[in-house]
C-alpha cells in the first residue's frame, strides 16, 4: 500500500504499513533482531516473529538528506549511530517515544532515489528485505547482528532430518546377541508367477525381493544368520519353500508379499500381518504390523489376523506373512514404487524382527 501524508513541518512517504494483531508489551525489548544494509543497496531485517512493521521515506530539508525509516514494537535498550559509507551519510538507532524502536538510514546529498518503487518484501514469519539504491561505487556492508541466523538455523535442522531420513537411523534398529539367531525369509512369488500386478504395471514379485534383500542385510549387519528362500526372480513353488525353513535351525520364518484388490480398486489400501498359531507368532505378527504402519501414515491399518497360508501354516517355528501394502491401491502403489519407500519397509520389518528376537531371547 502506497499512501502521501502531508502536514506542516514535512511531506513523507508511507512506503509500507503492515497490520497486525501481535502489539508487544511497552515494556518488551525491541522486536528488532538483526539488520543489514548490503552491498547492493538491499536492506534485510530480522524480526521477532509476525511483527508489526511501519516504514517510512522523507525528503531531504535544511537540517536532514533523504532519510527512511522502519519502526518496531518494543524499545530500544542503547540509543546508537552509525557511520556510513558510499551513498549512506549515517544509520541511527533510537527511541521516537516510549515503547518503539526507529532505525533510520539517512542518503548523502545528491543520491538518487525512487521510493516509489520500493517494496518490503516478507521473506518469513520473521525476515524482511527492501531495496533502497544502487550503489555508485563500491559500498561495505553496514549491520548488526546475523540476518540470516533463524533461516540457516532451520536449514541446518532440516539437512539434518534430511540426513536421518536417507540413513533411516530415525528406526533406530535395536541390539541382539551377536551369532546367536537366524532367521528365515521368503520373498513371496518369483519367475513365471509375478504375484499381484498394480498400477502402472509394478509386479509383487519385484517389489518383495528388493525388501528381503535389504532386510537380509540389516539383520545381517546386526550379527543375525539370515536365508532367503530365493535371491532372483526363479520359479519356486510353495513346498520348497517350506523346506527350507525347516531344515535350518530358523528361529523365525518371515513371508514378505504385497497385495491387489479384487477388481484391482484403487481406493482400496492398508498393510496386514497374519500369523498361524502361538503366542511366539502373534507376538512376531503384532511388532511387524506395528513398525510397518509407522513408516507408512495414512495407509489402512488392516490388523494382524491369524492365516492359513501354507508357508506359515507349515513351517516348525513361529512364522508370519506379512502385506505390505496394495499395489492396486492408488496411495500404496504410489509409495510401493519408490526405492524410499521400499527402504523404510525393509527397516521396519528389520526392526519389528529385532524386537521379536530381543524380547524372546
Amino acid at each position: 500500500m502506497i499512501k502521501f501524508l502531508d502536514n506542516k513541518l514535512f511531506r513523507y512517504l508511507s512506503v509500507l504499513l503492515f497490520l497486525n494483531s501481535s502489539i508487544l508489551p511497552v515494556k518488551s525489548s525491541s522486536a528488532l533482531a538483526a539488520w543489514a544494509i548490503n552491498p547492493n543497496g538491499v536492506l534485510e531485517l530480522r524480526t521477532k516473529s509476525n511483527t508489526d512493521l511501519k516504514a517510512y521515506f522523507q525528503k531531504a530539508n535544511q537540517i536532514s538528506g533523504d532519510r527512511f525509516w522502519v519502526d518496531f514494537p518494543g524499545e530500544l535498550k542503547n540509543p546508537r549511530t552509525i557511520k556510513g559509507n558510499g551513498q549512506i551519510k549515517e544509520v541511527r538507532l533510537g527511541k521516537p517515544e516510549k515503547g518503539k524502536t526507529r532505525l533510520v538510514i539517512e542518503f548523502k546529498e545528491e543520491t538518487y532515489l525512487n521510493p516509489l518503487t520500493w517494496k518490503m518484501v516478507g521473506l518469513d514469519q520473521n525476515r524482511w528485505r527492501i531495496k533502497l539504491f544502487n550503489p555508485k561505487y563500491s559500498f561495505k556492508k553496514i549491520g548488526e547482528g546475523l540476518v540470516e541466523k533463524k533461516r540457516a538455523n532451520i536449514k541446518a535442522n532440516q539437512d539434518l532430518i534430511h540426513r536421518k531420513k536417507n540413513n533411516y537411523g530415525y528406526l533406530k534398529l535395536p541390539e541382539v546377541k551377536r551369532n546367536k539367531f537366524e532367521v528365515v525369509i521368503d520373498p513371496g512369488h518369483g519367475g513365471p508367477d509375478p504375484g499381484a500386478i498394480g498400477i502402472g504395471g509394478i509386479r509383487e514379485t519385484d517389489v518383495v525381493l528388493e525388501v528381503s534383500k535389504i532386510v537380509k542385510n540389516l539383520l545381517s549387519e546386526k550379527g543375525v544368520k539370515v536365508s532367503l528362500t530365493r535371491t532372483n526372480d526363479v520359479d519356486l513353488d510353495l513346498p520348497p519353500r517350506v523346506s527350507i525353513a525347516n531344515n535350518s535351525d530358523a528361529d523365525i520364518f518371515v513371508s514378505i508379499h504385497a497385495n491387489a484388490s479384487r477388481g484391482k480398486r484403487r481406493d482400496i489400501n492398508g498393510l496386514e500381518t497374519f500369523y498361524y498359531r502361538g503366542w511366539r507368532g502373534r507376538l512376531l505378527a503384532k511388532g511387524i504390523q506395528k513398525q510397518i504402519l509407522r513408516v507408512s501414515p495414512g495407509s489402512p491399518d488392516r490388523g494382524v489376523k491369524q492365516g492359513r497360508f501354507y508357508v506359515i501354516k507349515n513351517t516348525r517355528m513361529p512364522a508370519v506373512l506379512v502385506e505390505i501394502g496394495f499395489l492396486t491401491g492408488r496411495l500404496d502403489a504410489r509409495r510401493l514404487e519408490k526405492i524410499t519407500h521400499r527402504k523404510r519397509l525393509a527397516h521396519a520389518i528389520a526392526k519389528g524382527i529385532l524386537e521379536y528376537l530381543d524380547k524372546v531371547g
